[in-house]
C-alpha cells in the first residue's frame, strides 16, 4: 500500500515537471517567424533627373600659354664681321631703328676709301672721254678726222661713264654694307631672346636669330577650347586671365581660331592682355570667358561627384541599378554644368546624395522635385528585428 502511494506521487511530481515544458514547446510553435526583407524596399530613396539640352549663361574656363602676339627677329645682313658691341639685352624695350649689336667696322673701312679713289678716277675719265667726243660732234663727213676716229672718240665716252657707273655703284655697295654694320631693330618692342656675343662673327642669312622680338612689347594667352566652345566665344568678349603668379588681368578677345587641330579636336583663341612686365612669353594662363550662353547638354551641379579618378555621375538603369559613368565638364551657369563627355542626352541620373551610393546599388527613383515618404525610407535594424 504504501509503494503505491509512493509511487503516484512521483507521477504527479513528473506532471508537474512536464507541463512548463510542455507550455514553453506551445508557446514557442505558435510564435511566427520574422518578416523577411527584400532588396527593393530596402533601397534608397533618390531623386533623378533626365539628361537634356539646356541654355546656360555663365562662365567658360580655358587655359593656354603667353605667347608674343607678333614676332620678330633680328638677324645680321652682311658677313664676315666680328661682333665689337651688344648694345641690349633679353627684357629691354627698344624702338624701331635703334641700334642693337655694332659691329666692327675696321675690315670695310680700307675698302671704303678704296673704292672711293676708284669712282672718283672712274669719273674723270668719263669726263675726259665726254669732253674729246664733244669735240667732234660736228665734224661728221668734214673730211678733217676719218670717221672712223670720231665713231671711236664717241664709243670710248659711252664707255669710259659706263665704267664711272659701275665704280659708283660699287662704292654705293660698300657704303650701304658699313651702314649695316649697324644691326637695328626692325621694330619696337620687349626682347624675349638673345643668342649673340661679343667676338661673334655675323653670318647673314643664319639660322638662328640674335634676338627676338615681342612686336609693341605685346603678350597675349592663346587658350584652348574645344569647337563646341569656340562656338560660344567672339571677338571682342571679355575674359579674365589668371597668370602663374596668381595675379588676375582684364583681357579681351582678339581672335578666334578659323580651324580646329585635326590632332587635338582643339582651337584657339587670342586674348589680348594689357602691356606688363608680369606678364611673360613662355608662361601659363587659365582665362574665365564672361556671359557664354549657348544650347548645351547640361546636368544639375548637384549630381556631378568629383573624387581621385575624377568628374562622374550616378546613371540609373533600367533595372534602377545605379553605375558610375565618367564625364567631362565644361562651362557652369544657372546651377547646371556643361557634359562634354559622359552619359547621352535621356539618361536618368540622381541629383542629389550621389557620394552615398555604390556602383551597382538598387534605388527607389523619383521624378525632381517630390518629396520623400516615410514608407519609402530604408527600414531601421530595430524595424527589421520587429
Amino acid at each position: 500500500m504504501a509503494a503505491e502511494t509512493r509511487m503516484r506521487q512521483l507521477k504527479s511530481t513528473s506532471l508537474l515537471l512536464l507541463l512548463p515544458l510542455a507550455a514553453t514547446l506551445t508557446l514557442a510553435g505558435c510564435k511566427k517567424p520574422p518578416p523577411k526583407i527584400t532588396e527593393a524596399e530596402q533601397a534608397r530613396a533618390v531623386r533623378v533627373v533626365a539628361l537634356d539640352t539646356r541654355s546656360i549663361t555663365g562662365a567658360l574656363a580655358a587655359s593656354g600659354d603667353l605667347v608674343a602676339r607678333e614676332e620678330a627677329a633680328v638677324l645680321p645682313e652682311v658677313s664676315g664681321y666680328r661682333v665689337s658691341r651688344v648694345l641690349v639685352d633679353v627684357g629691354d624695350h627698344v624702338s624701331k631703328g635703334q641700334t642693337l649689336v655694332q659691329l666692327d667696322p675696321a675690315l670695310i673701312q680700307g675698302q671704303l676709301l678704296q673704292q672711293e679713289a676708284l669712282a672718283a678716277q672712274a669719273a674723270v675719265n668719263a669726263k675726259q672721254a665726254e669732253d674729246q667726243a664733244n669735240r667732234v660732234k660736228d665734224l661728221d663727213n668734214q673730211g678733217v678726222l676719218s670717221q672712223e676716229a670720231i665713231d671711236q672718240r664717241r664709243f670710248q665716252a659711252r664707255a669710259a661713264q659706263a665704267t664711272a657707273n659701275a665704280q659708283a655703284a660699287a662704292l654705293k655697295d660698300i657704303r650701304t654694307r658699313n651702314a649695316k654694320l649697324a644691326v637695328t631693330a626692325p621694330v619696337s618692342g620687349l626682347i624675349l631672346e638673345r643668342t649673340v656675343r661679343p667676338g661673334d662673327m655675323s653670318a647673314a642669312g643664319g639660322a638662328t636669330p640674335w634676338f627676338r622680338l615681342a612686336r609693341d612689347s605685346e603678350i597675349e594667352l592663346a587658350a584652348q577650347l574645344s569647337d563646341s566652345d569656340l562656338a560660344n566665344i567672339r571677338p571682342g568678349q571679355h575674359a579674365e586671365v589668371t597668370l602663374p603668379g596668381g595675379v588676375a588681368v582684364q583681357g579681351v578677345v582678339r581672335l578666334v581660331s578659323p580651324q580646329i587641330d585635326p590632332q587635338t579636336k582643339l582651337g584657339i583663341v587670342r586674348v589680348h592682355l594689357p602691356v606688363s612686365r608680369d606678364i611673360r612669353a613662355g608662361g601659363f594662363g587659365r582665362a574665365v570667358f564672361t556671359d557664354v550662353s549657348g544650347a548645351v547638354l547640361a546636368a544639375p551641379e548637384t549630381a556631378v561627384r568629383y573624387d581621385a579618378d575624377g568628374a562622374s555621375v550616378m546613371v540609373v538603369g533600367a533595372d534602377n541599378r545605379v553605375h558610375r559613368a565618367t564625364v567631362q565638364t565644361g562651362q557652369r551657369g544657372g546651377g547646371y554644368v556643361q557634359l562634354l563627355k559622359g552619359p547621352p542626352a535621356g539618361s536618368r541620373i540622381v541629383q542629389n546624395a550621389a557620394a552615398f551610393l555604390l556602383d551597382g546599388d538598387m534605388v527607389r527613383p523619383q521624378a525632381a522635385g517630390v518629396a520623400d515618404t516615410p514608407s519609402l525610407a530604408k527600414p531601421s535594424a530595430a524595424a527589421a528585428r520587429r
